[in-house]
């Protein structure tokens, strides 16, 4: 089985001991970090831009997955790019030309990634999967945290992770991950699972990590 990938969500982190949190969650053995970028129009909620994602860039050697969550992402992409991003997400409801903006971030040297809503019909992202490093399936609405799991994106990741064959194309989740839901993800064969509140909300960060990656719930 293979090894699992937990990309925290600094979301959930607490902003005012944000270097302290990352210490935290690296110490336990992780070394990729998401940021999720909202814009108060694609999604309701509003968080942070690019001169945080410099900042937090400064304070870890992790890789940071940046999740734009936002209306037009074309014109915000370079200065995603340029604040530190290692790979760079943004959703396929929300771009009005997909083969161009990955191709974008691939010619500066990030990793190209793509996010799907769970209403949105997986078959889509077939045509660009030459264009693609990463995909990340949305197991909740984009917007807040600390949603339920829907449990009918499961098929999501089955079908994509069949038909990405043996392409070089990561497979993350992001939504409603947490110890009751682990296990069934990670069963769909994906790598990556984005964890927030199931991480940073509990009592024993360390502890919860370990129940995280251990394939013995």
């Amino acid at each position: 089985m293979k090894k699992r990938i937990i990309s925290p969500s600094l979301l959930s982190a607490n902003f005012t001991r944000l270097k302290e949190d990352i210490s935290i969650v690296e110490d336990c053995g992780v070394n990729r970090l998401h940021l999720d970028v909202m814009d108060g129009h694609f999604v309701p909620n509003l968080t942070f831009g690019p001169f945080i994602i410099n900042h937090i860039n400064e304070i870890t050697n992790s890789h940071l997955e940046t999740h734009l969550m936002i209306t037009d992402p074309h014109k915000y992409l370079k200065d995603y790019i340029d604040a530190g991003s290692n790979t760079l997400i943004f959703h396929y409801e929300a771009s009005t030309d997909i083969k161009r903006d990955l191709s974008f971030i691939r010619d500066n040297n990030v990793l190209a990634g793509i996010a799907i809503n769970p209403d949105t019909d997986p078959s889509n992202l077939l045509k660009y999967f030459d264009y693609l490093d990463y995909i990340l399936i949305m197991s909740v609405f984009p917007g807040f945290g600390g949603q339920s799991f829907i449990e009918d994106t499961l098929e999501t990741m089955i079908y994509l992770d069949k038909k990405r064959n043996n392409k070089d194309i990561l497979i993350g989740v992001d939504g409603g991950v947490n110890v009751k839901t682990i296990d069934k993800v990670y069963n769909t064969g994906v790598d990556v699972t984005i964890v927030g509140s199931g991480l940073y909300g509990a009592d024993n960060i360390q502890e919860r990590y370990k129940q995280l990656i251990s394939n013995e719930q």
